[in-house]
């Protein structure tokens, strides 16, 4: 396989993380499903730094790895160049992604506690509520609000793994591609 068609695979592999991450950071401001968390600000603090729409929006560099995998065999040199630029920064937008989803994990939700207020009950708990499922009594309100974190933010931390991985294939890649060309077997 040539490097052109190897850039358009990951490519297109890439597109369902980035939207999986773009979706997931939007849906955990809507706790409850409910806007009426975000206007009284009762969100996690960890959703209000965005990994998944600035990691899986830096991502959509995507789009210029599946334009010079489009370009096939016929591709140059200067644009697998850029391909790993993009593709370095996909990296980093993913790291990004991964930090915040596994710090909002560990954090957990904020919620309405027994005590009568909201706090993050879950702080000091080293991810052991994530198993414990007699602690998630403890938030009262919104309904089911540690459910909802657990599972959005480990499909966050997951995508932006994969994510993270598809991009450090694409600057090997893209490297291949600098230094023997673009070209498949005996095509020009």
């Amino acid at each position: 396989m040539c490097t052109g068609k190897c850039s358009l695979c990951i490519a297109i592999s890439l597109y369902p993380l980035v939207l999986m991450s773009i979706l997931c950071n939007t849906l955990l401001f809507f706790p409850g499903w409910s806007v009426k968390y975000v206007q009284e600000d009762h969100i996690t603090q960890e959703v209000k730094y965005m990994g998944g729409i600035i990691g899986g929006g830096v991502l959509i560099t995507a789009f210029y790895v599946h334009l010079i995998g489009e370009r096939g065999c016929c591709g140059n040199r200067l644009g697998m160049f850029f391909s790993i630029v993009f593709a370095a920064v996909g990296v980093a937008g993913a790291v990004y992604s991964f930090i915040v989803a596994l710090v909002g994990l560990s954090s957990g939700p904020l919620c309405f506690t027994d005590e009568g207020k909201w706090d993050t009950p879950f702080s000091n708990s080293d991810l052991s509520y994530v198993t414990n499922h007699a602690t998630w009594t403890q938030c009262k309100e919104p309904k089911e609000v540690v459910q909802f974190n657990i599972g959005l933010f480990i499909s966050l931390a997951v995508a932006s793994v994969l994510q993270a991985l598809l991009c450090a294939a694409q600057v090997i890649n893209g490297i291949f591609g600098c230094i023997c060309g673009t070209s498949c077997g005996g095509e020009a």
